[in-house]
């Protein structure tokens, strides 16, 4: 018999990547061979001390258990450890850090903590689409805050009316940025904690590519500057810089106040993060810096690749050395719809039109660099047969 669905699950759009998922499978049915850059799925294997460090812990009886909801306390060493080493940010295992079942289920599970029916969330658009729909789970009301190339993908603070201001509870940010593969300075970050101060507003920061950079300038993050902890939190995964998507662990670091109110929201939601992965997260967190070298320089060489060949097709990617995006303009007399339809059917190409990550993405299109040079190479040819 049919049930009336919950009017949150009405209002919300088809999630972006299970709709490519469904057009891709369409091609791949009708026997075509596709070339998918449209989700950023690292195609590299988990490096291989991970893997044998996660079948020593199954093994384990001990870590067949209930883990603890916060996760276990050598796990969230371990991240206070990285933090130091990488950011030269000091954080409480005890008391600033919590592991995730993934960053994407802390940032979905964050506004329950603070959201309240009517509170305004202000997140970039274009964004990955889980900081509005976290929001419209919590009851909030989204506001889209738009990212402009002139702006370097930067949200203008100033452009957002004073009564969407006074009824805001959360910022979202996201630097390095999917999808338009920007990256924050230390100075916007600065002005983002004097105005989230002075409004009493929370910034959630999500700094999961922080660590795939192509060039010799790191990506920093929030924690950084000083007076972040009184605002901030920011979510990290292993997902993309250890190419540990499917293990789903990453974690939330930051202001004591906000991981605590996280931490409260999980306690009566999920059980924890399976110890055994958790152990293999440690092993991830105290890799060399040489074996994730060894990782930019693939993405190095196919960011080069793919922008030199959407250069020669007068095609106009932005100028990036962070995350494995690559954001581009489609071409003139069409929208992002449009083109990145051509795409999967006349050349059998999966690219992620820029409007279905926000009104703002409109006219432009996303490749993801998860697939091999060959491919990439393979890609361009065909883009190249249809004559743009």
């Amino acid at each position: 018999m049919p049930f009336e669905l919950a009017k949150r699950l009405k209002v919300l759009p088809p999630y972006l990547f299970a709709e490519l998922d469904r057009r891709k499978q369409e091609k791949i049915e009708q026997g075509v061979d596709v070339i998918d850059l449209g989700v950023g799925d690292p195609d590299l294997p988990t490096p291989e001390p991970i893997v044998e460090a996660l079948r020593e812990a199954v093994r384990d009886p001990s870590t067949h258990k209930y883990p603890s909801y916060v996760g276990m306390r050598e796990f969230r060493q371990a991240v206070a450890n990285w933090y130091k080493r990488r950011f030269d940010v000091d954080l409480n295992p005890d008391t600033e850090v919590i592991t995730l079942i993934g960053s994407k289920e802390g940032i979905a599970h964050f506004p329950l903590a603070f959201v309240q029916e009517g509170d305004v969330v202000l997140y970039p658009d274009p964004s990955y689409p889980v900081y509005k729909i976290g929001t419209i789970f919590a009851g909030g009301e989204p506001y889209p805050v738009a990212l402009k190339e002139e702006n370097d993908f930067l949200p203008d603070l100033g452009s957002i009316p004073q009564e969407v201001v006074d009824r805001a509870k959360i910022i979202w940010i996201n630097y390095p940025n999917n999808p338009t593969s920007a990256d924050a300075t230390e100075d916007f970050y600065r002005d983002l904690i004097r105005w989230a101060k002075k409004h009493n507003i929370i910034v959630a920061s999500d700094n999961a590519y922080s660590e795939i950079y192509t060039g010799d300038k790191k990506p920093i993050s929030i924690l950084q500057i000083e007076g972040a902890k009184e605002v901030a939190i920011e979510f990290h995964s292993l997902s993309k810089t250890y190419n540990m998507t499917g293990w789903r662990i990453g974690m939330a670091v930051g202001s004591e106040e906000l991981v605590r109110a996280l931490g409260k929201v999980k306690t009566n939601i999920d059980s924890g993060q399976f110890n055994a992965v958790q152990r293999a997260g440690i092993v991830a967190l105290n890799l060399p810096e040489s074996e994730l070298d060894k990782l930019r320089a693939i993405y190095r060489e196919r960011r080069q690749v793919m922008t030199s060949a959407l250069r020669s097709l007068e095609l106009k990617p932005y100028e990036s050395e962070v995350t494995f995006y690559i954001w581009t303009k489609v071409p003139d007399g069409y929208t992002s719809a449009e083109f990145v339809g051509r795409l999967i059917d006349e050349a059998g190409i999966v690219c992620t039109p820029g409007n279905g990550f926000g009104d703002a993405g409109e006219g432009y299109f996303r490749i993801s660099l998860t697939v091999p040079t060959e491919r990439l190479k393979e890609a361009a040819s065909r883009i190249e047969k249809l004559k743009l």
